[in-house]
Order: structure tokens, then sequence, then C-alpha cells
């Protein structure tokens, strides 16, 4: 008899400004799941809370728990705070069932780039310069001589959010009061960036059901010239944005991306994908910008199109993350999960 197919909770919606890119995730998450292995069931997480299971009606957290018991693995496709910040990790702990991706510890960190900074730089990853600003500033602007260490152009951007919500490149330190304004209308911890003049590149890690880690083509973005950074329109929906794979590199810089790709992966503690985000300063030093421990999964997000071109086909990317996350889970003993 054929094995029965794997139930996956595909999870996504959320209470962050990316609820509508996580949806477009899920959508392409469920579109691609391969129907012969596996049977999914649509979680929507709605933008007050309330969680709905394909057509039911809304229920609250306690029992989302209790009716994800029921599932052999949780997808989730969250992005932003309340999701991809170890906040939802720690509710899919509690039901016990396997999930795809990071665990709690490194979707905090991952999620919140004051601590993301720190970890890397601990373990020796160059990263950018850059200057807290919290609103107990005084007129909620960081000391002046930090900021000048810092030179102009800056970018001052959200400490805990993503898609390049709340970001503003700032040219001028007039225009910083108004740039920190707009920050903290996504979150009240804010960071003060130095500017990495270069070119951007972004490198997939993928973690295999055995513990391997891959590393796809270098992808390099290149956008209009009448955007002055890769803001959220330019992600997803400037259909003049280029994302060129791989990356025309020397073989030694892609080397040195790869390496710096997985040790910052390790450095966070990650499980499952990463998507590591470099600056090329002068198109030769790698800075890393940011580590996304679950970037976008629309049909125009890198991470699954780095995969598609190192030939790995987006329900073929589904089915190593979700064989992953069974393989990770381990009863008390320690033994693997028997189900892979």
């Amino acid at each position: 008899m054929s094995e029965a197919p794997i139930r996956v909770a595909v999870v996504s919606g959320g209470r962050s400004g990316e609820h509508q890119v996580s949806r477009r995730s899920a959508a392409s998450v469920l579109a691609n799941l391969d129907p012969a292995r596996y049977q999914p069931e649509e979680v929507l997480i709605t933008r007050t809370g309330q969680w709905v299971f394909g057509t039911d009606a809304p229920v609250s957290v306690f029992a989302a728990i209790e009716r994800l018991r029921a599932v052999d693995v949780v997808f989730p496709t969250l992005h932003g705070p309340y999701g991809e910040d170890g906040t939802l990790q720690a509710v899919l702990e509690l039901t016990g069932v396997p999930y795809v991706g990071n665990g709690v510890l490194a979707s905090a960190a991952g999620m919140d780039k004051e601590f993301t900074k720190k970890l890397l730089a601990a373990d020796g990853i160059p990263v950018a310069d850059a200057v807290l600003s919290r609103p107990t500033d005084p007129d909620g602007v960081p000391p002046e001589a930090e900021l000048r260490r810092l030179g102009l152009p800056v970018f001052v951007k959200p400490a805990r959010a993503g898609s390049s919500l709340g970001v503003t490149r700032v040219a001028d330190w007039a225009e910083l009061p108004a740039a920190l304004e707009w920050a903290r209308s996504s979150d009240p911890k804010v960071l003060v960036e130095a500017a990495v003049p270069g070119r951007e590149i972004d490198m997939a890690v993928l973690e295999h059901p055995d513990g391997r880690l891959e590393v796809g083509p270098p992808l390099e973005i290149r956008v209009t010239d009448d955007r002055s950074f890769f803001d959220y329109d330019a992600k997803y929906d400037d259909p003049e944005t280029v994302f060129e794979i791989p990356a025309r590199l020397d073989d030694t810089v892609t080397a040195e991306l790869s390496d710096l790709a997985v040790r910052a992966f390790r450095a966070l503690g990650c499980a499952g994908l990463a998507r590591v985000d470099f600056f090329l300063r002068d198109g030769v030093a790698p800075v890393l910008n940011e580590v996304n421990t679950f970037p976008g999964f629309t049909p125009v997000s890198q991470y699954p199109r780095i995969w598609q071109v190192a030939g790995l086909a987006y329900p073929e990317l589904l089915d190593v993350l979700v064989r992953n996350a069974l393989a990770r889970r381990t009863d008390r003993s320690g033994a693997r999960a028997a189900r892979v």
C-alpha cells in the first residue's frame, strides 16, 4: 500500500505590515506542494491575531494549538513581527509538532538587527557600522558625535521589521528627525546605519535532512535609476528590478560570500533555511547587511529563484524543507524521527 500523505499546515498572514506578502508566500507554497506526497491545509492568522483553518470559523491561539497537533508538520510562511521574530515559533514549540525553518532564538535574533549585528560581529563577520536610536534619546535623536562617526548618507531603518518597511535613505542630517519618526511607525527601536557603497548580493543557505548545508549561486540586485535603494515596491511590484543569477563575481569573492553565509547561519543557530544579504564595498569587500530567517516565498522572491537556477525546482525545494523539519524532530532519547 502507498504511504499516507504528509499533512502540512501552511500558516500565513499575521499582525505585521507584511501580512499580504505572507499570504502571497503561502499561496505559492500551497500551489507547489506535491499532491502525491502532501496533504496541505491552509491556516490564516488574521490581522487581529485569530486563527482560521480553511473555511472554518476563527479560533483563538489556544484552540489553534490543539488543531495543529493533528498535522504532521507546520510550514510557517509569516514575515516580520509576530511571525518571523520567534513569537510564532514559540507557539509552534507548544504543539510538539515539527515545523519548517528556524527556531525561537534564531528567529528572534535574526529579526532584531541590533542583536544580529552583535552576534555576527562577535564571530568576526563584517557588518555595517550603526547607531541605535531609542525613544528615550533626548529629542528622540542619538548623540551627535555618534551620528557624525557614520558619515552621510545613512539608512534609517526599524530594528525589527522586514521588506524594507519604514526605511529611509538620509543624505542630509536635517532629514533625520522625519526619517526616525517614519521608522518608529514600524518599531520604537531604530537603527541609523552607515551606507555601504557597492553591489548588493544575496546568498541562499539550505539545510538538507542529513544536516548538510548548501549555498546557492549568488544573486545580484539591480534597481532602476529612479530608486535610491531596494525598497518595498522594488521588491514586490517593480518589473524593472533585476535579479541576476548567478551574479558576475570572481570565484574568490563567491567563495568568500558562501563561507560568510554559512558562518552567519551557524552564528545565529539557524535551521532549515536563511537568506543572507551582503553589500560588496567597492565591489570587492563583503559587508553583511542582514539575515532573513524566513525569506519571501512569492513567485518573484529571491530565495526560490536562486534554487531554481541551481537546479532545484520550487516543489523540490519545499520537499527538502519539509523533510528537514521532520528529520530534526527528536524524541527524548535523541533519536531521529523515522518518517522523513
